[in-house]
């Protein structure tokens, strides 16, 4: 018999056990105590995180499988982040979420649990929580919303935001028109259907094996998922009994997997800073090279926005992951495990491509080369990152004269400018936006281009940034530049005037300056004015504490795992 953590609490006779029992009972049978494992539902659902409003109703579906199963379901509200209406941004909030998740997960009487969430930063944080405190876990993704047009024509969640609002700026789009599409913009429940960093991390998820196969990527409206919620919350109580936790299934083979996946769905750059903030937790060695060494040669082969066309219905419909992963199965680690118990690679033999305009087949991708780059160079000592597949070829390579902002708001205040030196061989450069300069590394990376340009019908500029961009963006946008302007990274010492050099091919990013000139420069008001350390609360204990987004900016006394165990009692 599976001795259970939860007995901890519930077994015996003493009066601490009787207090657990009797506050928990509320109808409850005897049954529901010593004996049966307890599944946490650590549900991200909330209003303020549209994207994840319907998880409530998803956990009903799981609470009826873990029942089934017999176990003893419980729902448990967590720090839930929405991306559109955060300030100053999700990302500051990440590493918060996970370590509350982490301490409610230890701190309560379970045995496993079921892991809810969709809006870009909840996967993340609960699979970093999760990893930490290592209890069995399944990561059961909320999906993407379904197709919502405009005047015929599809609309993808970020991606068309960007295109649209540009257009507008531009004088080829009338303001009552872009308006007008707002109320198209989201059809259904579910996160944004581009594949932007919501769609990216469900998928990721189940390419690490944290999901039961063949969920990532179900459409949140599609009855289907519901099905595989009952079906999650019955394979909760299984991996309990199997003792199946994140450490023994997130090893170094998963982590390849994912950088493979990453690559052939032409994911979220926001995949990188995650997936090292996860591994970081678990002890596995995961470097910011690794992604452009496995990931380099991998095919891009989902035709989806913002690389592509479709959006994430279609991906489903025509196959869905594991037709894209049968594809480049070769590529994969066949080592790597799955909370189910058997390998991944053993879901993908039945995945047959149903669209090969929407999914590719390996001998016609779209690209042949698309994994994520990784650039260093003077300007990039410690990495930067670019997603070619989101770039313009003819940008790849270019030597351009850098236009400097010191932060967002000098961005906003003198871009468009009609007198702003800036052509459209320009680099535009934005610095203090990493995770300690903002704080909390915003995605500001796909800056918009000057509206005299946008008239002169120029789409597209190399722009450099230490923040991040929004998955679902686009552009020849080098982000993640580490060091970080604000912890006295060379970006800090950058100058209106410089020639930038990018040679995405040669992997380099530089400043056509001497390194004893550029180290002696000033620092920029970045390290001056502009950057204010705050004076108490998280944000405090995060610019204190954060590590650069080379390594998966999370907090330094974060890293590794505490286990699952508690050693007092409360009474």
């Amino acid at each position: 018999m599976t001795v259970l953590r939860s007995d901890e609490w519930y077994a015996g006779q003493d009066r601490n056990a009787y207090i657990h029992r009797a506050w928990m009972r509320r109808g409850l049978p005897d049954s529901a105590f010593a004996g049966r494992p307890q599944i946490a539902i650590a549900n991200t659902a909330s209003d303020l995180t549209p994207c994840n409003s319907h998880l409530d109703e998803v956990a009903e579906h799981v609470k009826r499988g873990v029942w089934e199963a017999g176990g003893v379901p419980l729902n448990l509200p967590v720090v839930s982040l929405g991306e559109t209406q955060v300030r100053p941004t999700a990302m500051l909030w990440r590493n918060m979420a996970a370590m509350a998740i982490e301490e409610m997960l230890r701190a309560n009487p379970i045995d496993g649990v079921v892991l809810l969430g969709g809006c870009d930063k909840t996967i993340p944080a609960l699979l970093m929580a999760a990893a930490s405190v290592d209890l069995p876990a399944v990561v059961l993704p909320g999906g993407p919303m379904l197709t919502g047009t405009f005047r015929g024509t599809p609309l993808g969640c970020g991606t068309d935001v960007w295109r649209l609002s540009e257009e507008v700026r531009a004088g080829t789009l009338g303001e009552a028109a872009f308006l007008d599409s707002e109320s198209s913009m989201i059809r259904s429940r579910g996160h944004c259907n581009t594949m932007g960093t919501a769609s990216t991390m469900g998928l990721l998820a189940e390419a690490l094996g944290m999901t039961l196969p063949g969920t990532a990527g179900i459409p949140a409206a599609d009855s289907r998922l519901l099905a595989r919620s009952h079906a999650t919350g019955r394979l909760a109580v299984e991996m309990v009994a199997a003792g199946r936790r994140p450490s023994t299934v997130l090893t170094a083979a998963s982590f390849h997997n994912a950088i493979v996946t990453l690559a052939a769905l032409g994911g979220s750059t926001n995949a990188v800073v995650h997936l090292l903030a996860i591994a970081g937790r678990l002890g596995v060695p995961l470097t910011l090279d690794d992604f452009d060494r496995i990931g380099a040669g991998v095919p891009l082969l989902v035709n989806l926005q913002p690389a592509g066309k479709y959006l994430m219905e279609d991906l489903y419909r025509a196959g869905g992951l594991h037709a894209v992963l049968r594809e480049v199965a070769d590529l994969l680690d066949p080592t790597a495990p799955t909370v189910t118990g058997t390998p991944l690679l053993g879901h993908l033999a039945d995945s047959p491509i149903l669209d090969t305009d929407v999914i590719r087949p390996r001998t016609g991708p779209l690209l042949p080369d698309a994994g994520i780059a990784v650039l260093r160079g003077n300007l990039a000592p410690a990495g930067a990152i670019i997603k070619p597949a989101a770039a313009s070829p003819h940008l790849l390579r270019h030597r351009g004269r850098a236009v400097v902002f010191d932060s967002v708001e000098d961005l906003h205040a003198r871009l468009d400018d009609p007198d702003l030196d800036v052509d459209a061989d320009s680099v535009l450069v934005l610095r203090g936006c990493g995770p300690r300069g903002y704080p909390g590394m915003p995605e500001v990376a796909n800056m918009p281009l000057p509206a005299k340009l946008l008239q002169q019908g120029v789409r597209d500029m190399v722009r450099v940034c230490d923040g991040r961009m929004s998955g679902t963006a686009y552009g020849t946008v080098v982000l993640h530049v580490a060091p970080e302007a604000a912890a006295g990274g060379p970006l800090d010492r950058i100058r209106t005037g410089d020639i930038i050099v990018l040679d995405v091919p040669a992997r380099t990013i530089s400043v056509d300056v001497p390194d004893d000139e550029l180290a002696a420069r000033a620092p920029s008001a970045v390290l001056t004015d502009a950057f204010a350390r705050p004076a108490r609360g998280w944000t405090k204990l995060y610019v204190d504490t954060v590590l650069g987004a080379d390594t998966g900016a999370d907090l330094d006394f974060l890293l590794g795992s505490s286990g699952d165990r508690v050693a007092r009692e409360s009474h």
